[in-house]
């Protein structure tokens, strides 16, 4: 069993606290929600630099984006639902466009939001982000990555966008492990196929695989924490080694990193993709471990659709087909 760590939300407060002790540049704007994004606990450790803008996203991002003017780094804090539906005209016209160096803090990213429901899930959030010219959209899988990520993005000289997650999840890295905006990670190798995934969902990948590899089937798993700019040459020489690809998010399936991933490999690397994840649909109030069966998410049943889609490619084209070398 793989050790848990801590919830990215807690990982996100300690390390932008820390930075803001290096930093006097570091700011926090939060949306009245900093209790369970994680950003109370820069309220705590320098309140000087932490900025209640209350229930009014627009408002606070149009703050940061005056701060990044003046040569702040300002870090947004709200839900991932309010930053991304609420705000969108703000971080397009007023941090985007410019290419100001605000991040925006998407908390309680994905379907595990403390069975608060479908008002306060979004599943297009990394799809509207990585459309917006101009930004970086990441997606850690674990509080290794996350504190690294938290760093690379508050050194980025322009705009961002970073899932952070409610609960407690896998720690599947060390800290030897060095995360690299733009950079795809192999955390599995495998024959048949490539699973590629992002964000905590990641941490469900690759258990599905090891269910995978008990029934036979080799599967790959490429991590790739930085959706945008997403890591091309990792993708292709993935996809060139296998003949098929499948996406796993806990996304949408339009728009997100399958939609990224198909854009790539069918310019650079044509093979099959199958993109699974949230599929065109709004969430609901939960237990956790019910969502992730209901949706589809847990290991147990990315692994039944994964070896199903496989089966199907090698039935239709042949096994020579589903292991093709490019």
């Amino acid at each position: 069993m793989r050790v848990v760590g801590p919830p990215l939300r807690q990982v996100l407060g300690e390390t932008l606290s820390e930075l803001a002790g290096r930093d006097t540049r570091i700011v926090v704007l939060d949306g009245d929600v900093g209790s369970s994004t994680g950003g109370a606990a820069v309220e705590t450790a320098h309140p000087g630099r932490y900025l209640q803008a209350g229930i009014a996203e627009q408002n606070m991002v149009a703050m940061a984006a005056g701060l990044a003017t003046v040569g702040f780094v300002p870090f947004v804090t709200t839900f991932a639902c309010f930053a991304v539906a609420r705000a969108l005209d703000s971080i397009r016209v007023l941090v985007a466009q410019p290419g100001l160096p605000v991040t925006i803090v998407g908390g309680y990213a994905g379907l595990l939001t403390g069975m608060t429901g479908k008002t306060h899930q979004i599943f297009n959030d990394v799809a509207v982000m990585r459309s917006l010219a101009r930004m970086t959209v990441v997606a850690p899988a674990d509080q290794i990555e996350a504190r690294q990520a938290v760093e690379r993005l508050a050194a980025l000289d322009g705009p961002a966008y970073i899932q952070i997650t409610r609960e407690p999840s896998p720690a599947i890295f060390d800290e030897d492990y060095h995360f690299e905006l733009g950079r795809a990670v192999v955390l599995r190798d495998g024959d048949d196929l490539v699973l590629v995934s992002t964000g905590v969902q990641t941490t469900r990948v690759v258990e599905a695989a090891e269910l995978l590899a008990a029934r036979g089937v080799s599967a790959a798993v490429l991590h790739c924490p930085t959706v945008k700019p997403i890591d091309e040459d990792a993708l292709v020489e993935a996809a060139l080694g296998v003949g098929l690809v499948v996406t796993v998010e806990e996304q949408s399936v339009l728009g997100g990193l399958g939609g990224a991933v198909a854009e790539v490999l069918a310019d650079k690397a044509p093979v099959p993709v199958k993109r699974l994840g949230i599929q065109d649909c709004y969430g609901e109030s939960g237990p956790n471990e019910a969502l992730l069966e209901k949706y589809r998410l847990s290991a147990a049943r990315v692994a039944d659709d994964v070896e199903r889609v496989f089966s199907t490619i090698r039935t239709r084209k042949g096994p020579a087909a589903a292991r093709s070398r490019g």
